[in-house]
């Protein structure tokens, strides 16, 4: 997916734009696109939101799966708030889009979900690999994707997660094409997130 002009504009700013800056550019309807590049320094996550009779499970298969599925923060049920990683955020509209699925198929993509929430729903903040690109770039790698204002590339492995009686899959990964010469530099810097 490419970035439109309004958005390179966005991202080259965006060594000033805070993780409440981004939030609210979700909010209100300025940021419906990947946050690679945005808000640099700060932890940036994946967000699941499951009905609570499914919470204990999925929590259980994030930790069967900790490389994949490193849970940050699991958000009371009921409560759009992260109390720990963004006190005063709201995770139905900050955002910049939302799959909604049920059944496990994907039945609609929207910029925010207030209409669908319930008080019954659980969040859980997942690890998110833009986490590291500041770190990389600081280095001096290169990171295509933000280069070329797109999304990271990512890919279905052949690897299974560990399953649990109702969650199941091959894991995914992110990929940064880099020149041999910097791959050893990557993998030490990476791999202290």
């Amino acid at each position: 997916m490419r970035w439109p002009i309004a958005m390179n504009s966005l991202v080259q700013s965006s060594k000033s734009l805070s993780p409440q800056d981004v939030r609210l550019h979700c909010r209100n309807g300025v940021l419906d696109l990947p946050t690679a590049g945005l808000a640099l320094g700060y932890v940036q996550t994946n967000l699941v939101i499951l009905p609570s009779h499914l919470a204990a499970e999925f929590l259980l298969f994030c930790q069967q799966n900790p490389k994949p599925c490193p849970v940050l923060e699991v958000l009371d049920q009921g409560n759009p708030e992260p109390q720990q990683f963004a006190p005063g955020a709201d995770i139905r509209t900050d955002l910049p889009r939302y799959r909604v699925f049920r059944a496990g198929e994907l039945v609609d993509e929207r910029t925010e979900i207030k209409s669908v929430w319930t008080d019954d729903l659980v969040g859980f903040l997942i690890g998110c690999s833009f986490s590291f690109e500041e770190a990389m770039l600081q280095a001096e790698l290169t990171i295509r994707h933000i280069e070329e204002n797109k999304n990271v590339p990512m890919y279905r492995t052949s690897l299974n997660c560990q399953p649990t009686d109702r969650f199941a899959g091959p894991m995914v990964v992110s990929m940064r094409p880099l020149p041999a010469d910097q791959i050893a530099r990557a993998v030490d810097i990476t791999g202290l997130y």
